[in-house]
C-alpha cells in the first residue's frame, strides 16, 4: 500500500481513537466526577485498543507483525507509550493553560491527539508492522 493512503487509514484509526477516548474520558468527568488527569489513563488504553484493530486490521492490513495477536497488541502498546507520553503531556499541559477546560477536557484530548498522531505513526509503520504480509 502507498505510504500515502496509509497515512489516511492511519488518520482514520486516530479519528475513530479519538472518539473512544474523548467519550469515555468526557463520560467519567461529567457522570462520574472522576479526575480528568486518572480519568485520561483509562480512556486512553481503550482507545489504543481500538485503534490497534483498526490498524491491524485496516492501515496496515497489507503488512505483518509477525507476532500473535496477543503479541502484537502488547508490541503496540508499549510502541504508543511513548506517543502517550507525549500525548499525555500536551493534554496535562493544555489543562493547566486552560483551566476551563476541566469541565470540557475532549479539547485537551484534541491537542494530544493531535502532537502525538506524528510519533505513533511514525513508530507503528516503523517498528512493528515492517513486513509485507506473506500469504498462507
Amino acid at each position: 500500500m502507498k505510504p500515502s493512503r496509509e497515512i489516511i487509514l492511519f488518520a482514520v484509526g486516530g479519528a475513530i481513537g479519538f472518539v473512544v477516548d474523548a467519550a469515555i474520558l468526557q463520560m467519567l468527568v461529567s457522570m462520574l466526577g472522576a479526575n480528568p488527569y486518572v480519568a485520561q489513563v483509562f480512556a486512553f488504553l481503550v482507545a489504543a485498543t481500538a485503534t490497534w484493530w483498526w490498524n491491524r486490521s485496516r492501515t496496515f492490513a497489507a503488512r505483518s507483525s509477525g507476532r500473535s495477536l496477543l503479541g502484537e497488541w502488547l508490541h503496540w502498546m508499549a510502541l504508543m507509550g511513548f506517543g502517550a507520553a507525549v500525548n499525555y503531556a500536551a493534554y496535562a499541559g493544555s489543562l493547566l493553560l486552560f483551566p476551563s477546560w476541566h469541565r470540557w477536557p475532549v479539547l485537551a484530548v484534541a491537542v494530544g491527539s493531535a502532537v502525538a498522531a506524528v510519533v505513533n505513526y511514525a513508530s507503528a509503520r516503523a517498528m512493528l508492522y515492517k513486513k509485507p504480509r506473506t500469504q498462507a
